[in-house]
């Protein structure tokens, strides 16, 4: 049998016991969870798709009915704690037109150095945005100033620039929709994720 996660209201965590054809359904780091859907070998699916957080289903029958899972097993204890941290995002602004965080920010900077710090085998993803004033073409390369900026400050601390990646998205991504030309500094921003 395989299993086949599918995104129905977030991303939750799956297990399958290797042992016993069993499959918890944990709920995510925000509470949310997904939907599995159970296949046969040869592709056709169970009667049943398993959304219940906190349940365990047993594996082999047409009618799948998910549990409560009560108590995990003890290799499912171990998986558990043998993964990651769950991935962190961070937003980091900007004064208009430049590469200088607000004073605001600066703070949030080190938070996500101190949480980069306990990470091993870290990977971060930074990257800038702008508000739509000035040309599209600008605001790509300022963008992109932006998140570079922002990993040449964390590679200072010793942090890996192989382990980091940096992109502009210009005014691409608003995080606030305005019209051409109109400042906004909840757009001008860059995002960290750290996995």
């Amino acid at each position: 049998m395989s299993a086949r996660l599918g995104a129905a209201t977030g991303l939750g965590l799956l297990l399958a016991s290797c042992g016993g054809s069993s499959l918890v359904l944990l709920p995510d780091e925000a509470g949310g969870h997904g939907a599995v859907a159970v296949l046969e070998s040869n592709g056709k699916p169970m009667e049943a798709v398993v959304s219940d957080p906190d349940s365990r289903t047993k594996l082999g029958s047409a009618n799948a009915s998910p549990r409560p899972i009560g108590q995990m097993k003890a290799d499912e204890v171990a998986l558990l704690s043998g993964m990651p941290p769950p991935p962190r995002s961070y937003v980091l602004y900007f004064v208009e037109g430049t590469t200088e965080l607000t004073p605001e920010s600066q703070p949030v900077l080190d938070e996500i150095k101190a949480e980069i710090a306990k990470r091993p085998g870290v990977d971060v993803e930074v990257t800038g945005h702008t508000d739509t004033v000035g040309k599209a073409e600008d605001n790509d390369v300022l963008s992109k100033q932006r998140a570079e900026e922002i990993l040449g400050v964390l590679a200072t601390v010793g942090i890996d620039r192989s382990l980091m990646t940096a992109v502009g998205r210009g005014e691409r991504e608003l995080r606030v929709p305005t019209m051409d030309n109109i400042e906004n500094p909840l757009n001008r921003r860059v995002e960290v994720l750290v996995r």
